[in-house]
Parts: C-alpha cells; structure tokens; sequence
C-alpha cells in the first residue's frame, strides 16, 4: 500500500498543499506524445507567440494530471480509487511555471454498498508560482477503511 491514511484517519475540513512541480519543456512533449494532442499552441513557438498567450503553453488536462500526481505524493489517502473530477481551467499553465495544489476534505461518507471503503470529496485549487489559481475543482474518490483486525479499541 502507498503511505497514507485510511478514510477513518481523514478529518472533514483538512487541508495540505502537496509537494511542487516545475512545468518544463519534457512535460509537454511526454503529455503530447500520451495524449496524441498535437496542436501547435503546445509545440510551435512560433505559432504560439501569435496566439494571445504569446508563447507556448500546457495542456490543460495536462495540469489535471500533474494535480492526481501531486496528489498521490502527497501521501493524504492510502490507495484513493477515482470517481471522478468536476474541473475548471482559469489561467494557463507556461512552460517554468512552478505548480502547487491545495487539498481540502469538503465531504465524507461510507456508502452502504462498499462498508471497507469510504467516499471522499476534495477541494482542488492549482496555484502557480505567484499564488494564482491558474486550474480547480472537485475530485471524489473511494478510500480503504482501516482493516477490522488494526483498528484501535
């Protein structure tokens, strides 16, 4: 199992910012390649700095996914097993941006059908280097419930 606490160790309204991550030129062209998105406002400067931006930017589902990494470094959850995400995109994310997220335990519940798990919802905020949200959002996941046999009397 990864380090990390079980749902019954998780308290409603807990926060922690993960550990950072610099966006480099590697990310994008690795995201590019897994994700077969191409697009020249990714990988032509050129192009880019004709764009609004002004210059070559991240994908956006790109940001997600270092959000589920961040979150998983983070060692909140044993083993969280996704639901899902309700996301939005608020700034772009430039290639030497610094990005950080912050976690908060907004809702909690054991559903009937699944009494060894627990449903958790997070409050998502990706912050750049200058404090910016630059993408949030909600993600649910299922978390393992501390095994019968180690829980404390």
């Amino acid at each position: 199992m990864l380090p990390g606490k079980y749902y019954d160790e998780i308290a409603l309204g807990e926060e922690r910012l993960t550990p950072r991550v610099t966006v480099t030129e590697g990310h994008i062209l690795a995201y590019a390649g897994v994700a077969g998105d191409f697009s020249p406002l990714h990988l032509d400067e050129e192009y880019a700095r004709t764009t609004e931006f002004g210059q070559r930017i991240a994908h956006g589902l790109m940001g997600l996914s270092l959000v589920d990494g961040l979150k998983v470094q983070s060692a909140l959850f044993q083993d969280g097993i996704a639901l899902g995400w309700n996301w939005k995109f608020k700034r772009p994310i430039r290639i030497g941006d610094t990005l950080q997220a912050r976690l908060r335990i907004a809702a909690m519940r054991v559903p009937a059908s699944r009494p060894h798990m627990g449903i958790v919802h997070v409050e998502v905020t990706l912050l750049n280097q200058r404090g910016e949200v630059v993408q949030e959002g909600e993600h649910q996941l299922m978390v393992p419930r501390r095994p019968a046999e180690t829980v404390r009397a």
